[in-house]
């Protein structure tokens, strides 16, 4: 696959190409569809592998405009299951849920941290397709959302895949019920491939962990560092069973370390007072900068919501019982995602900044900067390529099926 020897993350429209070729090789069994628009009339894409029988699997890609590996992963699994017999379940891959958001975050081949904030965007979590239904009334889902529910209403899959990455850290898997059988094969790969398990992952926090790296959610739904409760998102329309699959694009074997932490209260503290100290700063920046232009205004849009989560966050990690059994590797899990808020923010704000030629643009570019290297330097990050990204949760898809059919025979 070309992509992957480029070691480049694709863009939507690489992405259709990509699968409309696919399609022309083996015209018997794929096809590409449009299933919808975006807000900003971009196609909706599905790319589907026939099978028969044995139910349909729904894998969803680009969920998070940050996180560019999954496009690449769905056309990498869609080659491999066209090339295969075709006795298997139908496969189907809706290519990006987000186009509008990946236009706007464009790394191709981000080679440092610093590289890939600096053209950095993440929407608020009402514009996420999985995350709108539980934050918006069902007459406001943006169009993202309701062309990813019809898909799950149309083909009423056994498994939902959606696939995720994490700027720095480890691999893990997220679970809507328990799937015995998946940490193995799942630790496997990720030994093999050297990408750290992580076992104390930030959005699972308090869940139950029936193996290293996978997490069941709970029955009261609630994201482990965020307010919102799972049970309204679209891993859970239909009650399908879903998986979440993230994988590191810079790994840290600091979050693989399941030694119990000497002091996770005062760490905690720590970090809640760092991450409301880093807030703070960008809040004071952001006071009077305006919308030049739509890309600026939804960059600010996010900034903004970013900043009103901080607070959520750092008083759930300051309240009581927060850190009870938190080990050494849970912790590092936390420090990497009160450093991704903060910087997230700035560095958007940085482009809304910089685009207007604001004074505030040079002390943001020297905080971004610096955010990163401590960052990169605190967890001794090291670069996981594309291929090995990709791989890795190709065979953790596959993986989760396996045991999904097992568990069902």
């Amino acid at each position: 696959m070309s992509l992957l020897r480029d070691m480049c993350y694709p863009a939507p429209h690489e992405l259709a190409l990509a699968a409309r070729a696919l399609a022309g090789e083996h015209p018997a069994r794929v096809r590409l569809r449009q299933v919808g628009r975006s807000r900003g009339g971009r196609p909706l894409w599905v790319l589907s592998v026939a099978g028969r029988g044995g139910g349909e699997v729904l894998v969803v890609a680009g969920a998070h405009a940050n996180e560019p590996v999954g496009g690449a992963t769905a056309l990498e699994l869609a080659r491999r299951v066209a090339g295969a017999a075709g006795n298997g379940p139908g496969w189907h891959f809706l290519l990006c849920a987000d186009p509008d958001g990946a236009e706007l975050h464009r790394t191709p081949r981000p080679d440092s941290l610093l590289d890939y904030h600096r053209h950095f965007y993440r929407p608020p979590g009402p514009e996420q397709p999985e995350w709108a239904p539980a934050l918006l009334p069902p007459d406001r889902l943006p169009p993202e959302t309701l062309a990813l529910t019809g898909l799950i209403d149309e083909l009423r899959p056994v498994l939902q895949v959606s696939l995720h990455g994490t700027d720095l850290g480890g691999s893990w898997v997220q679970l809507t019920r328990d799937l015995p059988g998946l940490a193995e094969p799942f630790g496997k790969s990720a030994a093999e491939l050297r990408i750290p398990v992580e076992t104390g992952a930030s959005d699972a926090a308090g869940w139950a962990s029936p193996g290293p790296g996978v997490f069941v959610m709970p029955g009261g739904g609630v994201m482990g560092s965020h307010s919102e409760d799972t049970r309204l998102s679209t891993w859970c329309h239909r009650g399908t069973t879903t998986a979440i699959v993230e994988v590191p694009m810079w790994a840290s074997d600091l979050v693989a370390d399941p030694a119990r932490h000497p002091d996770p209260r005062g760490a905690l503290r720590a970090l809640a007072g760092r991450l409301a100290g880093e807030a703070a700063r960008v809040a004071e920046l952001r006071e009077g900068v305006g919308a030049a232009d739509p890309d600026s205004a939804a960059l600010l849009r996010a900034v903004d919501w970013t900043l009103r989560l901080i607070p959520q966050v750092t008083a759930a990690w300051t309240g009581s019982g927060a850190a009870a059994g938190t080990t050494t590797a849970a912790l590092a899990s936390l420090d990497a995602f009160g450093r991704r808020l903060s910087l997230r923010a700035a560095a958007m704000l940085l482009r809304a900044v910089r685009a207007q030629g604001h004074p505030a643009g040079p002390g943001l570019d020297r905080m971004v900067t610096g955010w990163c290297e401590e960052f990169s330097a605190r967890f001794r990050a090291r670069p996981v390529a594309v291929a090995t990204q990709v791989e890795h949760q190709c065979r953790t898809v596959l993986a989760v099926h396996r045991c999904l059919q097992t568990g069902q025979a």
